[in-house]
Order: C-alpha cells, then structure tokens, then sequence
C-alpha cells in the first residue's frame, strides 16, 4: 500500500462493467523530501475520495480484488482510505 495525493479525475463515456458505479481518480504517490517522486497513476475509487485528499492506495491486483469483493475484477490499484494525518518521526 502506498500515500498518494489525489490530483484528478478521469470521465469515461463508456467503462468496463467492474467499474460500475465508481470514480476513476488520478493519484500521485507521496514520498520523503530525499525521493524522487513516482509517476502518477488511476486508481478505482471506493472511499469517495475527491481532490486534494491524501489516501491509502492498494496496488496490488488481488488485494484490490478482495476490496471489491470480485475475483475476476481488472482492477489493479484501488483506493481504500482517506488520510486525515500523516506524522514522521526522525
């Protein structure tokens, strides 16, 4: 599981049926100050997640898989909380 910002959305006219009533959400990993940062990434949304919310990413397929409660899902990366703080201890 990773932090991520959430940065976008993505609008769809048409989407696969495992997408069904949820959003397609650009998020962009969080790292330390010294990391380079990753690439951002869509990710299902299934916490009504919105823009400019920190979240918890699952990026594994099957993890995501048994989130939705789907074994045959083509789903990847799902988001699966919101973030309220994040605190680093040195």
């Amino acid at each position: 599981m990773i932090l991520a910002k959430v940065v976008g959305t993505v609008v769809t006219t048409i989407s696969h049926p495992d997408y069904k009533n949820r959003r397609l959400l650009v998020v962009q990993p969080l790292g330390l100050e010294d990391e380079a940062p990753d690439t951002d990434f869509i990710a299902l949304d299934n916490t009504h997640a919105g823009i400019g919310d920190t979240v918890l990413v699952n990026r594994e397929g099957n993890g995501a898989r048994q989130v939705l409660q789907n074994p045959n899902a083509c789903v990847i990366s799902v988001i699966v909380g919101i973030v309220d703080s994040v605190y680093l201890q040195e």
